[in-house]
């Protein structure tokens, strides 16, 4: 096994005690350079910081503090066993020459970035290309080709032959007062969410509602525990607002909150995806929400609860929310119409405390001004009506039998190289590779073959134990199904050899 390099030559002689910097600070952007410009190569294990804390005179606390931020980046990975390495960069799936060479700005020079703004533009939200066809198994997809569209373009049609002059000028920053009312009833119905619509804030997708919550709850430093594996937008929100990220692991209870508060008792925000868990698919357990909530009001923390396509459970009833049982305390809840309904239509939203409610309208106005007038009549017409509702039971019931097509087909075509995890909620599965598999080259593998599905490690900052990949089933029919399966089974073949 390769010896760590030996970094306390030039640490030593960049670290200085005196600055007002702290030497944690200091130590993780001597670290960061060294990365950037490639005196720590790929695959470079690295001195336990026990070992550079005794060489360079530091606390372990301070050396900790800087490979934790760098392992929550990504720019590090540390094995149980296996050290801390420096981590690969991370392949691109399709057209990987548009980013060999980035684009330069037309009147400056790209490194004219804001230090936000170069963190921002490191981090990749989607973990598949937003261009070229919609393949099977692409997550997040809904079912395009069942979307009631001739009733949505009836619905539109009747906002524009009459508007209002509410919905056409400037509005309240935070949604309009029908759209508020109609998801809140929503969602006091269906996921015994506890509120009233002046709490609902509408928002231009989930993204907008983390982006704005992380603004609004977070100082710069300020440590937030995220799900590991996990969404990728959230932890962008997080970085965006300067946090310090805290990994928490996911196991088949959820996030680990025991492992959380061990890890940061302190924090002062966690991100969580309770009733579904992306990408894994887990159901955070009765215990753990307890002690959840326990913690957010022992330290005066924030849950941020991210439901985004919990109302699709196939089995039973949808699993009450996480912000029902705190009494909307502490805990700020997330939906979105994105996977009910369609991406582009834009619109989410984000129940909060009801203390919060004047500043995170008066912080949402300054991110967009307001969301789009005419459309929230419509959706408030769709939601009043039970439309919505009637919409959401065609659905669940179309993904249920989608679902078990997958099921079917992984069984004769993935029986031995893809274990598919159970999951009882939501538009995807998560498959898990044999040991020792890398599921990079796996998914690069299926890409070959004509079939999107992102690594699981992609959505993890500590590498996982066993590598996986993410199916989502639910904008594919039967057939598309059945032939990815086929095609995908192909493709592990090759790698699993």
């Amino acid at each position: 096994m390769p010896r760590p390099i030996d970094l306390s030559t030039f640490l030593t002689a960049n670290l200085d005690p005196a600055s007002r910097t702290p030497l944690s600070r200091q130590l993780y952007d001597e670290l960061k350079t060294a990365l950037g410009d490639g005196r720590l190569p790929a695959g470079t294990r690295l001195p336990s910081t026990r070992a550079l804390a005794e060489a360079l005179g530091l606390s372990r606390n301070t050396v900790l503090a800087a490979f934790d931020q760098l392992a929550a980046e990504g720019a590090v990975i540390g094995r149980r066993g296996g050290g801390t390495r420096v981590a690969p960069p991370m392949p691109e799936l399709e057209h990987p020459e548009e980013h060999r060479h980035p684009p330069r700005l037309r009147h400056g020079r790209p490194d004219r970035l804001s230090v936000r703004g170069k963190k921002l533009a490191a981090i990749r939200v989607a973990t598949t290309p937003f261009d070229g066809p919609v393949r099977p198994f692409r997550p997040g997809v809904p079912a395009y080709d069942a979307f009631p569209a001739d009733e949505w373009r009836r619905r539109v049609a009747e906002v524009w032959e009459r508007p209002r002059a509410s919905a056409l000028g400037y509005a309240d920053p935070a949604g309009s007062p029908r759209l508020r009312e109609a998801i809140a009833a929503h969602a006091r119905a269906a996921r015994a969410v506890v509120c009233d619509a002046s709490q609902v804030l509408v928002v231009s997708g989930s993204q907008q509602g983390l982006d704005l919550a992380a603004r609004m709850l977070l100082d710069e430093g300020d440590t937030a525990w995220i799900e590991d594996p996990g969404y990728v937008g959230a932890r962008a929100a997080m970085v965006a607002a300067g946090a310090h990220l805290v990994p928490v692991p996911v196991d088949d209870e959820g996030m680990d909150v025991a492992r959380g508060i061990r890890k940061a008792s302190h924090a002062r925000l966690a991100y969580v995806t309770p009733s579904h868990q992306y990408p894994r698919g887990s159901v955070l357990s009765r215990p753990r929400r307890e002690a959840l909530l326990a913690w957010a009001r022992r330290h005066g923390a924030w849950i941020v609860e991210d439901d985004y396509d919990s109302e699709y459970r196939h089995v039973g009833w949808p699993l009450p929310s996480l912000q029902g049982m705190d009494g909307g305390e502490r805990v700020l809840y997330l939906g979105t119409f994105s996977k009910t309904m369609f991406p582009a239509i834009r619109v989410g939203y984000l129940i909060v405390p009801r203390p919060l409610a004047e500043a995170f309208a008066r912080g949402r106005a300054i991110l967009d001004r307001q969301p789009p007038g005419p459309e929230q009549d419509a959706l408030a017409s769709l939601l009043e009506d039970g439309g919505y509702a009637r919409h959401l039971r065609r659905m669940r019931t179309l993904y249920g039998s989608r679902r078990q097509a997958l099921l079917t087909a992984a069984a004769t075509h993935l029986n031995s190289t893809l274990e598919l995890q159970p999951a009882e909620t939501g538009m995807h599965l998560l498959g898990l590779l044999p040991g020792g598999v890398d599921d990079r080259k796996a998914a690069a593998a299926a890409l070959a073959h004509g079939v999107e599905s992102p690594p699981l490690s992609g959505y993890a900052l500590t590498r996982p134990r066993r590598g996986g990949l993410v199916l989502g089933y639910a904008g594919y029919d039967e057939a598309a199904i059945e032939g990815a399966a086929c095609a995908l089974g192909e493709a592990l073949r090759e790698v699993c050899r």
